[in-house]
């Protein structure tokens, strides 16, 4: 596999943050927007709230998880189809025990895991039913990443508004005094556009990608389960091919120009 950018994110977040900036500058300073009580209030304020929602491990692995929104390690599904239809003519070839050696093939450790309980001869319906355990498994500890990003979504415009009422009040307190309304309607006007903008410029899309991915990764490792049961279960190498292309959308099929890029067994 593969260590692949994703560049959509990058240019999806960079062109966004431009287009913001841009539109300010364009009518103003940008340093008129920088203050520092509200960052503290919408930013930190919200983050420590999702901190009391979650446990000390998902705080820990934010930023880990946050990178996957920028990456991914995971080959694409149609690389394994040549993978599999190889290992299924080895299988008939030289037995189920022979596959042993090429666990290696993908770096994955479901990938491995499944060749093993089939060189193990476990029955197919067990093999299906560990290794559909473990992609649940695996999908839970996706959403729990993404649900530190849309709660803490949810939670910076709340405390906008909070910092928006602690720039009112510090207002109402001199309003004998004119120089000092400035800090005041600084906090109460920033604090809300920093809590919009973390919430839908930032947060919201990484969330969304998060779930991309999840769902990528589910797609890959049910490939990888069905290609595992065929070969166990003596699948023609030709009828697999067929198997695992349906799971992969018309455009990216095995064998529509796809380059592969992962080790094919001889």
């Amino acid at each position: 596999m593969l260590y692949r950018l994703d560049f959509m994110t990058i240019i999806g977040l960079s062109a966004a943050a431009v287009v913001v900036v841009s539109a300010v500058i364009s009518g103003s300073r940008l340093d008129l927007y920088w203050n520092i009580p509200a960052v503290m209030i919408t930013i930190l304020g919200s983050f420590f709230t999702v901190v009391v929602q979650h446990d000390y491990q998902q705080v820990k692995d934010v930023f880990k998880v946050a990178k996957k929104a920028f990456s991914t390690e995971t080959a694409e599904p149609q690389e394994l189809i040549p993978v599999f239809v190889k290992l299924a003519r080895k299988a008939r070839r030289e037995g189920l025990l022979a596959l042993e050696e090429d666990m290696d093939l993908i770096p994955d450790p479901f990938f491995a895991k499944g060749i093993q309980l089939m060189v193990d001869a476990v029955d197919p319906d067990t093999i299906r039913d560990i290794l559909e355990t473990e992609i649940y498994s695996m999908e839970e500890r996706h959403e729990k990443g993404q649900s530190i990003f849309r709660r803490w979504a949810s939670m910076a415009p709340a405390f906008g508004m909070i910092g928006t009422l602690v720039g009112l009040v510090q207002m109402l307190s001199v309003l004998d005094d004119p120089s000092a309304l400035g800090p005041g309607m600084s906090i109460a006007l920033l604090t809300t556009l920093y809590g919009v903008l973390l919430a839908n410029l930032i947060l919201t899309p990484i969330a969304g990608k998060l779930e991309l991915r999840s769902s990528e990764e589910v797609k890959f490792k049910t490939l990888i389960l069905e290609g595992v049961i065929s070969i166990q279960s003596g699948v023609n190498p030709r009828i697999l091919e067929e198997k695992l292309n349906a799971l992969i959308p018309p455009s990216h099929r095995y064998g529509n120009g796809i380059e592969v890029s992962v080790h094919v067994p001889s």
